[in-house]
């Protein structure tokens, strides 16, 4: 079969033998896979990676032991756990210390026209959500993981900085939940797709609104994103880290801890919501795909995309 492959940030295709399945896998055909900020930071070294990547994907089950599975079009979810610690008994496998990582660590990832993953990972796709939409559902669920990790308030005004795909997902969801989101961009055109479903979009300058929200979310994917969070926001209120950076973020810690400012981390997230949201039509994500390439053309796709 047809892989990308990605070492020392040069990314090329190979010819590799399809995958192989084991007991409790299914084996799925890759229809699409979207490129996120998260495989660019692969490119720049994040992680040491060198491998196949590609976490964000929807597919055609081919194989599996649940036999209604085949035919059927799913997504799955990228954390793959060893389901026997602690952290497994908590519900809490995305942090299982022995998990591996579809496409980030130590699984081969979806840029490839099959993958393997166990069948306890699939959730199955409503009718009537496209296989191009439903490639959304992996960073419409870290999305939705804000709303599992920090209680916003209805009609509470939520600053949201980055225009990038997840942070349009973002602003999208929590205006859905029924907060009053204001989105800080450097592009017109990405902020114009949030603002269809009711944000407030804004063209970030060299200055921001100093200390004046209770909830600002980190989705710029910059070294400099976190510590403008920081300033935006309010004595005791609260910044959701969303960015993966390649190296260290510097950060004056003065302001956070005289703020008493409550950092917090937000990474993968359930997919139930992403799918109920998507169904109903409440985030518009097929104008956020500005390109779509073949898989041989995978080393010439831009951010964005989807292969």
């Amino acid at each position: 079969m047809l892989a990308v492959h990605l070492e020392y940030g040069r990314i090329e295709t190979r010819r590799v033998a399809k995958p192989r399945r084991g007991p409790g896998m299914a084996l799925v055909r890759v229809l699409y896979a979207g490129i996120c900020n998260t495989d660019l930071e692969l490119q720049r070294g994040y992680y040491g990676f060198r491998g196949r990547p590609g976490h964000e994907f929807a597919g055609e089950v081919v194989q599996a032991d649940d036999p209604p599975l085949a035919g059927k079009l799913v997504v799955g979810e990228i954390n793959l756990s060893c389901e026997n610690c602690d952290w497994c008994a908590r519900g809490l496998g995305q942090h299982c210390p022995r998990r591996t990582v579809l496409g980030i660590l130590k699984h081969p990832g979806a840029f490839a026209e099959f993958v393997v993953l166990p069948e306890r990972n699939l959730h199955l796709v409503p009718p009537g959500i496209p296989s191009e939409q439903a490639v959304f559902v992996e960073p419409l669920a870290a999305a939705c993981e804000i709303l599992d990790q920090v209680k916003i308030p209805r009609g509470a005004p939520v600053a949201v900085l980055g225009d990038g795909k997840l942070g349009l997902l973002i602003a999208q969801v929590l205006q859905a939940h029924g907060a009053r989101v204001h989105q800080f961009g450097r592009h017109k055109d990405k902020l114009r797709i949030a603002e269809h479903a009711g944000v407030v979009g804004e063209l970030a300058g060299q200055t921001t609104p100093a200390a004046s929200y209770d909830w600002v979310v980190d989705a710029t994917g910059s070294p400099e994103g976190l510590q403008t969070a920081v300033a935006m926001t309010r004595p005791r209120g609260t910044v959701i880290m969303k960015s993966t950076v390649h190296g260290r973020v510097s950060i004056d810690t003065a302001p956070v801890i005289v703020n008493e400012i409550t950092l917090v981390g937000s990474r993968c997230g359930r997919f139930e919501p992403a799918l109920k949201l998507l169904a109903a039509g409440k985030v518009r994500v097929d104008e956020m795909i500005s390109q779509v390439f073949p898989l041989a053309g995978a080393p010439r796709a831009p951010p964005n995309a989807a292969c």
